[in-house]
């Protein structure tokens, strides 16, 4: 990282830009950013513990603002090892996270300063000048390279949409190395302009847009936080060639209201993952864009590289020795079977979780990693993502995963997004049910006929469909699936049901929800949404 940061010295092209709150754009020069990324890195260092004296941590509790920017180059610089903290999480998830990665100090902003102002750690408030850089910043400060490869230069919090986050150790070397990857993938040089609205405290805005800039010395356009109706306005006010994105933003935008000139814009490719597959195909017509979904996690154990033939909706072919596993087995899966995804040749780019040894060694057995994602794998070595490991559904003895039926749901041109999980049968199992947000009032008998025309299996057909206003989300887009798992039906959103082998949905009654409870009571089995 340090090598990439001062490879930008003495470049005067514009390295950042950001609307203020008065609307005005604002630039800054790479050379201007690592003068301001030098100073932070020094007034840190005289803040933090001496080398082998404690942990260096600083955790960093904002949104997309300049001043992230300028800390993740005062990491890379000063090696020191930055903590994303993320700000749409609760006052005591937040405290827990950071005390829990062993933050010696916590840089916030104003709006946030109120969760971690009891958290025992040191802060430190940026938008108090006299306390922040109280001296000049040197103008003529050059940071030396000195940081091995192996320091961690990020603490990157997983997503929490199944559990309870869990930090993963990012190194220098490991994030200079997929960064500059991606931004030679994607062909990016020092005339594109990439647009990220993705938070800073996340693997996918730092892989996929941050380092890719730093790398390429393009400019970054940095949005507080992301809009889906802000963004073609955002693309056009920053001249972006670029975007990144990871969960549903696409969704999102496409949901907007559709105007005759969307096509006329600056942008030529957006990549991320986790874009339904239809998605995919919409946005890149109606911006006239390439897209890019691809597969990725924090943890980075295992990757894919697409072919020209790989198929629309494809992770494509797995980068070494990696299998799709039974996991009660152990057995290699067939063709077109689902199992999760188990990466051979070792831990791949897996550096380790931070104080958490028991998930360490869930992640490596027998020398292998185990990714926790499911995937199967069609006749031509392709391998499709089908969910993570805690999505399968249980119905009639049959184990499937959720996957598939999200993406089903998803394909239908009445759903924002969706989500399918099991909920608990009366007697014994599962029973599927899918959240959904819909583009439009939600016409039960257009959906049934959608699932029909996909021919899906019988054990597939959701049991009960709950209509949600907005998915219970995490700050990157990921819908918290054991939220709604919790829920079940017991919500005040309108839930509808589907009775025995029909194929049409009608609204769940008040007296249906009472027999249910009676139905669990006299199987003895709790039911969901029990306190």
């Amino acid at each position: 990282m340090a090598e990439l940061l001062t490879a930008r010295v003495g470049d005067h092209r514009t390295a950042l830009t950001w609307a203020g709150q008065d609307g005005v754009v604002r630039r800054v020069s790479w050379d201007e950013h690592l003068r301001r990324s030098a100073a932070r890195a020094a007034w840190l260092t005289e803040r933090l513990p001496a080398a082998g004296e404690g942990p260096r941590h600083v955790g960093v509790l904002m949104e997309n603002v300049a001043e992230f920017s300028f800390l993740l180059g005062a990491a890379g610089l000063g090696g020191f090892t930055l903590v994303g903290l993320n700000p749409t999480r609760g006052a005591v998830e937040v405290a827990r996270d950071a005390r829990h990665t062993d933050c010696a100090l916590i840089v916030t902003e104003t709006p946030f300063l109120a969760m971690v102002r009891d958290s025992g750690i040191p802060v430190v408030n940026v938008d108090l000048p006299d306390r922040w850089l109280p001296r000049p910043e040197p103008g003529a400060r050059r940071p030396v390279a000195q940081n091995p490869a192996e320091l961690p230069f990020m603490l990157i919090l997983t997503s929490g949409t199944t559990s309870a986050p869990k930090a993963v150790i990012c190194s220098q070397g490991k994030v200079a190395s997929q960064g500059s990857t991606v931004a030679q993938h994607r062909g990016l040089t020092a005339d594109d302009v990439l647009y990220c609205a993705m938070p800073l405290f996340h693997s996918n805005a730092v892989i996929a847009a941050w380092i890719p800039a730093l790398a390429s010395g393009a400019t970054l356009a940095l949005r507080r936080r992301f809009s889906a109706s802000g963004f073609l306005a955002d693309v056009r006010r920053f001249q972006a060639t670029y975007a990144n994105y990871v969960g549903k933003p696409l969704a999102y935008i496409l949901a907007t209201p559709e105007q005759p000139d969307d096509s006329d814009n600056t942008l030529r490719q957006v990549f991320g993952n986790e874009a339904a597959p239809a998605d995919v195909e919409r946005f890149a017509k109606r911006f006239d864009c390439a897209v890019t979904d691809g597969f990725g996690s924090t943890e980075g154990g295992i990757s894919f590289y697409r072919l020209p033939s790989t198929p629309p909706g494809a992770l494509g072919v797995p980068v070494g020795d990696v299998r799709i596993v039974n996991t009660e087995t152990g057995a290699e899966c067939a063709v077109g079977e689902v199992g999760e995804m188990v990466n051979f040749a070792g831990a791949g780019a897996f550096e380790g979780y931070y104080r958490h040894q028991e998930a360490d060694a869930a992640r490596l057995r027998d020398g292998r990693f185990w990714s926790g994602d499911l995937a199967y794998r069609d006749d031509q070595g392709n391998f499709h993502f089908a969910g993570r490991s805690g999505d399968w559904i249980r119905v009639g003895g049959e184990n499937f995963a959720s996957g598939p039926i999200t993406r089903t749901v998803e394909e239908w041109e009445g759903a924002v997004s969706a989500a399918a999980y099991g909920v608990p049968d009366a007697a014994s199992g599962d029973q599927v049910m899918v959240a959904l947000e819909p583009s439009r009032p939600f016409d039960p008998d257009a959906l049934a006929a959608h699932l029909e025309s996909r021919a899906i299996p019988d054990l597939w057909w959701p049991r009960y469909i709950r209509i949600v206003a907005s998915m219970p989300r995490t700050a990157t887009n990921k819908i918290v699936v054991r939220d709604l798992v919790a829920e079940a039906w017991h919500t005040p959103d309108p839930v509808f049901l589907r009775s025995g082998r029909g194929r049409r949905f009608r609204v769940l009654t008040d007296v249906e929800r009472m027999t249910l409870a009676r139905e669990f009571d006299e199987h003895g089995r709790t039911p969901p949404g029990h306190r």
